[in-house]
């Protein structure tokens, strides 16, 4: 498949002893800066467009640093921040972040951790998370009400100004305390750090919010948090023992940094923050009420690693979903099929598709057809030559079945925007002169935007919704995209998914053979079928993660509603199609 952008990966470390203990015990000072850089490069597949990592010391004295943060760009950006840390860059509390931009916006102002600097310890913030808000118009309408000018327009910046400002409100109500107690001076400091309660911060701020996240942050005065969001759209982890608290965005990370079984790991519950206080107690608080459950589906079928214990069972069952309809594909002729899969997602979803046509069959022919080379240097050539050498990023293996005889079966993860399709795999399979492709996807049909953290944004890049616009146009149902268009352009603030009646008039069957027809490239001979997922397959496969809104629209936010809606009017308006239509 076309290679998207992946979600952000997060990863927090609160020592509990000493440094001292950790420099006796295991030889070394930097424990916890060793474990963040593991916990970061093996979530590198969640960010490579730049990471960030931030450090708390603790013991620090009165007048040098305290609290230090490292940032880079690139796809190395965690080997360079890691090789240039300063020595004292040591302390108790520890953060990291890998970005994946889902905005557009580049560069080192957009990279986490964010910093929020002040004289007082317990003001100073830092944060970080895995999130897309889809009202952060909303929220910066609200920043400004409250007298605030914020210098930046993006929801990581906004959140962290909107936090920053409830956290200052935090400091002064226990200076007042303090004050009534008859504390004076440092006394007043030391008893606002040891008593800030982020519970109270994280309710005033997180409640403003619509979207899918995990938001990770900590103080110059030791507070330390991961919330989760109500609908539990995105994931994260935690681990405790009574060396460290460690939190990441997927739980085979945590094992293989600290040797634990699945067991001893746990899973943030939606609403719910995992807080460590300056003292190092750990409690559990929920932030905000859990909503219906919207456990990301996308995230098991392909973004979260397959190491996982539940994922690779569910990659597996989602491959054995498909057995029926591939067999229906091949006409029952299983013995001139060859089955293969397109690397390196799909392959153990494979695994699940071959286990189940064992149990109907004894002999199943496999072979590793595709192979993905290393990434072309395109940027050598100029623009004419560069979408050929593109087209070879992937490559077969030649003589692996009998030209015109057998039938070839290619399982991917997903089909989203199909330019891969056109622009490689179908071109080179061909060669192969099969007698019928089925091209099968273990996710059913992508055919709306994420608008919680994974770039697929506009409609038209969809190429599910393509097929369905053509479809309308060819069969004269022009006033559905009219009425549609006209839903959404006048009730913007309305909690239906329009959209969903672009898809109406149409099977399943009629899209996948308008998709083929759109993607099939100019000169292939070869017969193509496509068979995808079914929605209930996926529920069936992965049924404690029902967020499916790329496949049926059910958004769970009224900001993802908003948005979807919103996006089909621009798509109208900047393809031309109102002028036409009107």
């Amino acid at each position: 498949m076309e290679e998207l952008k992946h979600e952000c990966g997060v990863a927090l470390i609160r020592l509990l002893k000493p440094i001292e203990h950790y420099r006796q015990k295991y030889g070394t000072a930097r424990y916890g800066l060793d474990k963040l850089y593991l916990l970061m490069e093996k979530q590198h597949n969640r960010g490579q467009e730049g990471a960030g990592i931030a450090c708390v010391d603790l013991e620090a004295e009165v007048g040098s640093e305290y609290m230090f943060r490292e940032r880079a760009e690139g796809s190395d950006a965690i080997t360079e921040i890691f090789k240039r840390v300063d020595p004292n860059f040591i302390g108790q509390l520890y953060m990291g972040h890998l970005r994946y931009s889902t905005t557009g916006r580049s560069g080192l102002t957009f990279v986490h951790p964010f910093l929020r600097r002040n004289n007082w310890r317990a003001k100073n913030l830092c944060l970080c998370g895995n999130f897309n808000m889809t009202n952060i118009d909303e929220v910066f309408q609200l920043l400004t009400r409250q007298g605030q000018s914020p210098r930046q327009y993006g929801d990581a910046y906004i959140t962290l100004e909107l936090m920053g400002h409830r956290l200052d409100r935090e400091v002064e109500r226990l200076f007042a305390e303090a004050g009534q107690m008859g504390l004076e001076n440092g006394e007043i400091t030391r008893y606002i750090d040891d008593h800030v309660q982020m519970a109270n911060v994280l309710r005033s701020t997180m409640v403003h919010y619509d979207g899918g996240y995990v938001m990770c942050g900590m103080t110059g005065s030791g507070e330390m948090f991961a919330m989760r969001d109500p609908w539990g759209i995105r994931p994260a982890f935690w681990y405790r023992d009574e060396e460290k608290v460690a939190v990441a965005s997927e739980r085979p990370v945590i094992q293989t940094t600290f040797d634990l079984q699945a067991e001893d790991i746990h899973e943030l519950k939606p609403g719910e923050a995992l807080i460590v206080r300056r003292s190092g107690e750990v409690a559990l608080e929920q932030i905000l009420p859990a909503q219906k459950l919207s456990a990301c589906s996308f995230e098991r079928i392909y973004f979260s690693r397959g190491s996982d214990r539940d994922i690779y069972r569910e990659r597996k069952s989602l491959g054995e979903q498909l057995v029926q309809p591939v067999l229906k594909a091949i006409g029952g002729d299983v013995d001139n099929t060859v089955f293969s899969y397109i690397p390196n997602t799909a392959e153990v979803a494979f695994y699940g598709m071959i286990g189940g046509f064992r149990l109907l069959h004894d002999e199943i022919r496999t072979e590793k057809v595709v192979w993905k080379d290393i990434k072309l240097r395109t940027f050598i050539t100029d623009n004419s030559a560069r979408n050929d050498l593109a087209a070879h990023v992937y490559d077969i293996s030649y003589g692996c079945l009998r030209p015109r005889q057998d039938n070839l079966v290619i399982i991917d993860d997903s089909i989203v925007r199909g330019t891969t399709l056109r622009e490689s795999i179908f071109k080179i399979l061909d060669r192969l002169h099969p007698k019928k492709l089925v091209m099968v996807s273990s996710s059913p049909q992508i055919r709306y935007p994420d608008y919680y953290g994974i770039d697929m944004s506009h409609l038209e890049e969809l190429c599910a919704f393509r097929a369905a616009i053509e479809l309308l146009r060819e069969r004269c149902l022009h006033e559905v995209i009219t009425q549609t268009y006209w839903k959404c352009k006048q009730q913007p603030d309305a909690q239906e998914n329009f959209v969903r009646a672009i898809y109406e008039p149409f099977s399943v069957e009629e899209i996948n053979g308008k998709i083929v027809e759109m993607l099939r490239p100019e000169g292939m001979e070869t017969p193509v079928e496509l068979v995808f997922q079914s929605i209930m397959g996926l529920h069936l496969a992965c049924p404690d993660h029902p967020g499916d809104w790329y496949f049926t629209g059910h958004y769970p936010t009224p900001g993802g509603i908003r948005l979807v809606n919103r996006a089909f009017v621009d798509y109208v308006e900047r393809s031309g199609l109102l002028e036409h239509l009107l």
